[in-house]
This record gives structure tokens, C-alpha cells and sequence, in this order.
């Protein structure tokens, strides 16, 4: 066979980028005889199950089709499938390499392998695989060993993971990062600290496994430490740091470690900016937010997807809907699934249910196919804006028009739906009918919903059935406490509250934060220890005295337990987070705002919810309160959710 057949065959592989187009030159290479040359063979294979991300099955029918395999078409199928969704593949895959060519089984072959044990955390397959590289003497194999060491650390075999280092001859860099690993794995700091202190050398992806281990932890100031001390800080040092202060809710170091990330002038990648982004969103940070976007346009980052869908999702969780609108309309080439998803539950959110339905059928004829999350997204905008037939039509079509079988998360959607709308005992009835058993959180909606509703007899019920599940969590408790002293039942509310004491019970503080002069203050009721919350609270007494004069407030006492122990005793309802956060946004506004957003972590109660529609009246102000479960946005004494939430 000339040379020239097999370059011409090698450069149109390189071209190579869908399964169709491989199909394509696979049959010109049958058909020229070329496939019968081990060479061609294995590279189609290579390239099929390696660089391919759809076709390591496809890979595997061509290995099982082959006349004569060899050991790099088997190593070939086992590295395309240990990197998959498919790890087991590749260890039965190993399975039957041993069968058919055991004795040429190598260190590649080992380490793949290994690979997917690690991805599909069994010990038992990765001592299997241990045990094969001790029967041909490739355990101390610098790649080998250093693999068996980060499996064992996937499958939390710590101690395992340091005997397998002490074997190794030479540990090389690669090896002391995966022992590094191994103990960050377990949550051993100790261990992991010690490790560093005793490599010979350092390099890059040394520092960042530090720096990432203890942002993981949330140990931050030994975080910023080594990340001051980093000789060259790259991208993935800053992604680590931004992302993990995200993700334990220091949102505002987030924000100081983005604006020294611009400082360096060095470009941030995408991990980065849907980092920033992910803190923006959750600490409703929209004028911070802003200015991101201004940086992704200013970089010209602004054609990619992902980034596009974290602009989506910040503006849609910061209250502002029309910017994530204005986002998608401006999207460069096809939107995704997740594009039009992301929109819909921010349309969601506001309550804004029939515009999501819009959009849910504009993307059908768009020719996009919704998933599961598409219609877990839809539902949830149904049961946020009242649309209870409508959910019910849309829940039937899932599975009769598109074949999607529905998970716990629809049928969650679905008792929502349900409860939110007073429909208690239908929820319920939906909830016995389950093909699949409810989960815990399947119940707390409903019991959530029998609190709003007032329903003792059908919280009871619900609680009983928690108390079988998750017989300690708090919340629970919490909320059947709040129905009974709503239905004036103070004695069994205080059995309640008895019982969380002698179990030692608490739970967390209910919190508010506002964003002022792109800075993110958090009030927490009842706390008075720094002079913005002194702030605050002075400014509340003024406004609580003037709606009450102008506005005719009258404090509703009625869930004064709602949902914190902070905000349990009478008369604490006057200073509940979200009122000091209004109030501290009024104060430092000198009266010029027009707009103030403020983000909760619990579900708003009627109080608040009234006094927010007073303050909007009388102030002539717009409030956008994001809580727990929606966007409450009050403007001249009414909210957008119509009182309905």
C-alpha cells in the first residue's frame, strides 16, 4: 500500500470533527481497502473513541468488528471511555483485553483503566487493576503508580494512597500532587500541608491543588495566603479563588479578588467570569454585575454561550429581567437548551408565568428539543404565577408528546403547583399517586404549603411522614410552630419550640443583603454590631412611625415565629432583615433612589410583605425583594406577585 494513500487517508482524519464525517471516511477507507492496514485501523479508532465526544460507542462496535485487534486499539476504546459517561466501558472493555491479549497489557492500559475506576468510585475494581499491575511488575511505574495513588484517593483509601507512594522509587511532581490530593480528598489539612512542606520542588498546579483545597474547605485566609505567596498566578489560581469565595457566600471578596484579577491586566478565561457572575446572582449584586458585562464585551467574550447564560441568570436573579431578555435577544448563533431554560425560570421568578409558556413554545418552533430541566423550569413558572390547569396540561405532555419520563423534580413542581394555590388535599392526593416514593423535599413543599394555608390537620399528617424521613431537621419543626401559633394553638407552638431546645436545635439566622455603591451589606434581625446595621435601624424607626401614620400600618403578629429564632418574640417583626436592608438602601440613598433590590434567604412573611407595599406608597419608591421562593417587586402599595406567593 503506497505512502501517499495512507497521508491522504491521515489528513482528511485530521478533519475529522462529527461521528457522521468519521462514517464518511470509514466507508472511503473499506472501500479502498485501506481499513484492513493495522495503522489506518487504529488511528480511525483513535480518533473516533479520543477526540469525538459522541462516538465512544461507535469506537467500541469498530474494536468488536475488527478481525484482528491489537493493543493499541484496545488501549485506544479504554482511554475514549475512562474520560466518558461511560467509565464502566472501559473496565469491561479491560476485561476483554485480558481475555484476548493479556500478556500485552501495559502501563497505558493500567492507568486508563484506573482512570475509570477512580471516576466510577470502586475500590474493589481498583484493587483488581492493582493487582494485575503488581503480576506484571508495573505498580512502581512512575504513570501507573501515580495513577493507583489519585484512585485511591477518589475512593476515599487515604492510607492506601501513601503505602502506594512510599513504593514508588522516584516519585516525580505528578506523583507528590496526586498524595496531595489524596489527603485535601479526605479533609485533612494537616496531612495535606505536610505533603507540601516536604516536596522537592513546587510547581505551578502544586500551588493551585493548595489553594484550591482550602478554598474547597472554605479556609480562605490560608487560601489568600498561598495565593500570595504563588511565585506566577494563572488563570485557574484565580478562577479557584473567585469561584470558592462564591460558592461560602463571600460574595464581596469575590468581588475585591475580580477587581485585582483586572488590575494584573491578565484576560480572564470563562471559568472566571461565571464565577463573578455566580456571586453577582447570589448576593443580587446587579450594578457589580454591570460592570462585568461591560468587561465581557470590552474582551470580547461576549460570543460565548456559557458566559451569555450566567449573564442571563444574574440578571434574572438581580431583578432585572428586561437585561437577561435583552441578552438572549443579542445572542450570537444558535442558542442552547440551557439559553432558552435559563430565561424561562428567570421570567419565572418575577411570576411573569404566561411570558415563560411564550417563550417555551417559541423555542419548540425554533426547533430546539426541551429536556427535563426545560420542563422543570416551566412548571416552576406555573406554579409561581397561579396557572394550575395549564401545569397540569404541561406535565401530561411531557411524557405523551416528548417521551420524558418525570423525575422527582417534576413531581415537585407538580404538588407546588398545587399547594401554592390552596389546592392542599389535591397535592396531597398527587403526592400518595407517585410512581416513584416522595422525598424529603417533596414533603417539605407540601408541609411549606399547609403553613401559608393555615392547615393544621394536613401539617400534622405531612410532618409525621418528615419526622419518619428527617426526624432533627429544624426547619420542619420550625414551620409546624408557625401554623400552630397562626391557628392559636400557643401550646402546642411551644411544645414545638420545647422539643427543638432539648435536641439542641437552631437554625440558621434568616438574612437580607442590599448592594450600595457596588458594595454588599448583609442584616441579620436583632444583630446591632456595626454602624451600618446602628444605621439601619435608626432609619427603620423613622419609616415604621411615618407608614403608620400615613400608610394606617397596623403590624400583623399573627407568624411572628416565621422561620428564624431571631425573629420569634413579639414585636420582632418590626425589625426583620429585609426591613433593616430597605431601610439602610433608604438611609444612604439620601432619598434619590428610585429603585432599591434586596435579596432574602427565607420566604417573606405577610408582614414584611405589607410593610414593603406601604414603603412603596408612601416613599414612592420601587422595591424588588428577592426571597426564597420569588421576585416581589412593590411599587405605588401593590406587588407584582398579586399576594400571591
Amino acid at each position: 500500500m503506497n505512502n501517499s494513500a495512507h497521508q491522504f487517508c491521515f489528513s482528511l482524519l485530521s478533519s475529522c470533527k462529527t461521528l457522521r464525517s468519521l462514517q464518511q471516511l470509514q466507508a472511503h477507507a473499506t472501500k479502498s481497502a485501506l481499513d484492513a492496514d493495522p495503522l489506518i485501523a487504529g488511528k480511525l479508532l483513535l480518533h473516533c473513541a479520543v477526540h469525538i465526544s459522541n462516538a465512544h460507542d461507535y469506537a467500541q462496535r469498530l474494536l468488536l468488528h475488527a478481525p484482528n485487534p491489537d493493543a493499541f486499539m484496545y488501549n485506544a476504546v479504554i482511554r475514549g471511555f475512562s474520560d466518558s459517561d461511560s467509565p464502566h466501558s472501559s473496565i469491561s472493555t479491560f476485561s476483554l483485553m485480558l481475555k484476548n491479549l493479556g500478556s500485552q497489557i501495559d502501563s497505558f492500559t493500567l492507568a486508563f483503566s484506573l482512570k475509570s475506576a477512580a471516576n466510577i468510585r470502586c475500590p474493589r475494581t481498583g484493587t483488581q487493576l492493582h493487582c494485575q499491575a503488581l503480576l506484571r511488575g508495573l505498580d512502581t511505574h512512575i504513570f501507573v503508580g501515580t495513577t493507583l495513588i489519585s484512585m485511591y484517593a477518589e475512593c476515599g483509601r487515604v492510607e492506601s494512597a501513601c503505602n502506594m507512594f512510599d513504593e514508588i522509587p522516584d516519585p516525580n511532581i505528578v506523583t507528590w500532587n496526586a498524595l496531595l490530593t489524596a489527603f485535601f480528598r479526605r479533609g485533612d489539612v494537616g496531612g495535606a500541608e505536610r505533603v507540601f512542606a516536604s516536596m522537592p520542588a513546587k510547581s505551578p498546579t502544586s500551588y493551585n491543588l493548595m489553594l484550591g483545597g482550602y478554598a474547597k474547605l472554605g479556609e480562605f485566609v490560608l487560601a489568600g495566603k498561598v495565593f500570595d505567596e504563588m511565585p506566577v498566578r494563572d488563570e485557574v489560581s484565580w478562577s479557584m479563588m473567585i469561584l470558592g469565595l462564591a460558592q461560602h457566600g463571600w460574595f464581596e471578596e469575590a468581588f475585591g479578588y475580580f477587581r485585582r484579577l483586572r488590575g494584573t491586566g491578565m484576560r480572564a478565561n470563562e471559568v472566571t467570569l461565571t464565577g463573578v457572575l455566580s456571586a453577582c446572582a447570589q448576593a443580587g449584586a446587579l450594578e457589580f454585575a454591570k460592570m462585568v458585562h461591560c468587561f465581557v464585551e470590552k474582551v470580547g467574550m461576549a460570543w460565548i454561550t456559557p458566559v451569555n447564560n450566567a449573564l442571563m441568570d444574574t440578571y434574572s436573579k438581580c431583578g432585572s429581567v428586561d437585561m437577561a431578555r435583552l441578552v438572549f435577544q443579542r445572542m450570537p448563533g444558535r442558542r442552547s437548551v440551557v439559553s432558552w431554560t435559563t430565561l424561562i425560570v428567570g421570567l419565572a421568578m418575577q411570576g411573569y408565568g404566561e411570558e415563560a409558556h411564550a417563550l417555551f413554545l417559541e423555542m419548540e418552533e425554533s426547533g430546539i428539543e426541551p429536556d427535563g430541566t426545560a420542563f422543570v423550569a416551566l412548571l416552576f413558572a406555573c406554579a409561581h404565577a397561579g396557572l394550575v390547569e395549564k401545569g397540569s396540561e404541561i406535565f401530561d405532555r411531557m411524557s405523551k408528546v416528548y417521551g420524558i419520563e418525570p423525575e422527582i423534580e417534576h413531581y415537585g413542581c407538580m404538588v407546588d403547583l398545587y399547594g401554592r394555590a390552596g389546592q392542599l388535599e389535591r397535592a396531597y392526593d398527587f403526592l400518595a399517586q407517585m410512581p416513584i416514593p416522595p422525598n424529603d423535599v417533596v414533603w417539605r413543599t407540601l408541609l411549606g404549603a399547609c403553613s401559608f394555608h393555615g392547615n393544621v390537620q394536613l401539617a400534622e399528617q405531612v410532618r409525621d411522614r418528615l419526622s419518619e424521613m428527617d426526624p432533627n431537621n429544624c426547619g420542619d419543626r420550625v414551620l409546624l410552630s408557625n401554623i400552630y401559633a397562626v391557628a392559636g394553638k400557643w401550646r402546642d407552638a411551644a411544645a414545638v419550640r420545647k422539643s427543638m431546645a432539648e435536641l439542641k436545635l437552631r437554625k440558621d439566622p434568616g438574612w437580607s443583603r442590599i448592594e450600595v455603591d457596588k458594595m454588599v451589606y448583609t442584616f441579620v434581625a436583632g444583630v446591632r454590631d456595626d454602624d451600618a446595621t446602628k444605621e439601619a435601624y435608626e432609619k427603620l424607626n423613622e419609616v415604621m412611625l411615618r407608614i403608620r401614620v400615613e400608610g394606617g400600618y397596623i403590624p400583623e403578629v399573627g407568624n411572628v415565629l416565621h422561620d428564624v429564632e431571631e425573629e420569634e418574640k413579639e414585636g420582632a417583626v418590626a425589625a426583620h432583615s429585609e426591613k433593616l436592608a430597605v431601610a439602610f438602601g433608604m438611609a444612604r440613598s439620601g432619598g434619590g433612589a428610585h429603585v432599591i433590590r434586596v435579596v432574602k434567604n427565607l420566604r417573606v412573611c405577610r408582614d414584611c410583605h405589607n410593610v414593603m407595599k406601604l414603603i412603596s406608597k408612601v416613599y414612592e419608591l420601587e422595591i424588588t425583594l428577592r426571597d426564597r421562593s420569588r421576585f416581589h417587586c412593590f411599587k405605588s402599595g401593590s406587588c407584582s406577585c398579586r399576594d400571591y406567593w
